[in-house]
């Protein structure tokens, strides 16, 4: 269901967060910060690691029923917060089992940054499930192989030269801890960023790009073009720092205006609910990922502030590049489970805003509040 986009102003989203919160109670978030990957030496790791039990395992595929029509408040909810965000936001929410998704510019495409690992992993698992991977398999990280930004295997890498894990462990790094290096590897692994759009293409997920790459595509949103050594300490920043603001401006309102790592929230959305589905992945796969995504360790005050005691949420974030006073790619992606055992995929994507980081929390949980205040039991 789309929903034309009309102005409003900031009391309006404060009102409605207020409201929701009457509704729902949430649970204090619990601390950001991800644990530091203990010191070890390079060696091999060969085991898988032990499967946590998700609230709800993927559905077995059924019939539709296309009389199921979204709750009235949850659509008005979805609009009046659309409307009253200062930013550019996308926002959907699918009943999963069901044959709608409320959202706000559903059908628009947003910078995915992070969010994007998911289909990494995605592609991984594809390939584990058609016997071209093994889920144990190897491989040894370098210095020439270390991105930008956000990358804790980075200490793993520097202290000894190099370092070698599974591909099953580079996995969990990116999808829990977010970890650039692990992502670009197993993206390397898998036959690259074509690999990747192939699979999402055969699995008829619309409205969802791949870009080049993490150190590729920061780069180019910062106005640089990639050099290895910018995986370095602070060089990055510094090169970045060095260029005229018209130089940076230009780059990021580039990037912004067609996103090579774009996507639709309402596509978003789509593919959870398929994956949640089991028909994105076998069986083992699907619950192997949808178990990793619930050990997330990024974002828990975004959407998963907003999730109440006895629901469940699985996540992947994303989060961009500033430039003050702009942020962009503010991103949270997940499925939220009842207690009764219905799920909800819910996507809420800042494409671009000037207001504080407490400002885009409280939207999101304000999401999760309005998905908890209107689920309709079967």
């Amino acid at each position: 269901m789309k929903l034309q986009k009309n102005r409003g102003g900031s009391a309006r989203l404060v009102l409605l967060i207020a409201a929701l919160s009457a509704c729902v109670s949430a649970p204090e978030p619990p601390a950001a910060r991800a644990a530091a990957a203990p010191p070890q030496k390079p060696q091999p790791t060969t085991n898988t690691w032990p499967i946590r039990q998700v609230a709800n395992p993927p559905l077995p595929y059924r019939d539709i029923d296309q009389n199921e029509t979204p709750p009235p408040a949850l659509v008005s909810v979805v609009r009046n917060l659309g409307q009253s965000f200062h930013g550019k936001v996308g926002i959907a929410v699918r009943r999963i089992g069901a044959d709608w998704t409320v959202a706000w510019n559903g059908n628009a495409l947003f910078p995915q940054q992070s969010v994007s690992k998911l289909w990494v992993s995605m592609t991984f698992l594809d390939a584990v499930d058609r016997g071209k991977l093994r889920i144990t398999d190897t491989t040894t990280i370098t210095r020439n192989d270390l991105t930008l930004f956000h990358q804790p295997s980075a200490a793993l890498v520097a202290r000894e030269g190099g370092w070698t894990t599974s591909y099953s462990d580079l996995m969990r790094r990116a999808m829990t801890q977010s970890d650039n290096t692990a992502n670009d590897t197993l993206l390397r692994a898998v036959g690259g960023p074509e690999a990747v759009r192939s699979f999402l293409a055969r699995r008829m997920i619309k409205d969802i790009r791949f870009g080049p790459g993490e150190r590729l595509l920061q780069s180019a949103t910062a106005g640089l073009d990639w050099r290895q050594d910018y995986s370095v300490g602070r060089n990055f920043y510094a090169a970045r720092s060095k260029l005229p603001m018209s130089v940076r401006q230009k780059a990021l309102d580039n990037y912004l205006a067609s996103p090579p790592d774009g996507a639709a929230p309402s596509s978003i959305v789509q593919a959870l609910a398929k994956l949640k589905e089991g028909q994105m992945l076998s069986p083992a796969s699907s619950r192997l990922l949808l178990s990793i995504m619930a050990e997330a360790k990024t974002g828990p005050q975004r959407i998963k502030g907003g999730v109440p005691p006895g629901w469940h949420y699985l996540h992947k974030t994303g989060t961009g590049q500033d430039l003050p006073p702009r942020s962009t790619g503010y991103n949270d992606i997940g499925i939220m489970s009842a207690p009764d055992g219905a799920n909800y995929a819910v996507a809420v994507m800042i494409g671009s805003t000037t207001v504080s980081i407490p400002e885009r929390w409280a939207l999101m949980q304000a999401v999760a509040k309005a998905v908890v205040a209107n689920h309709e039991p079967r």
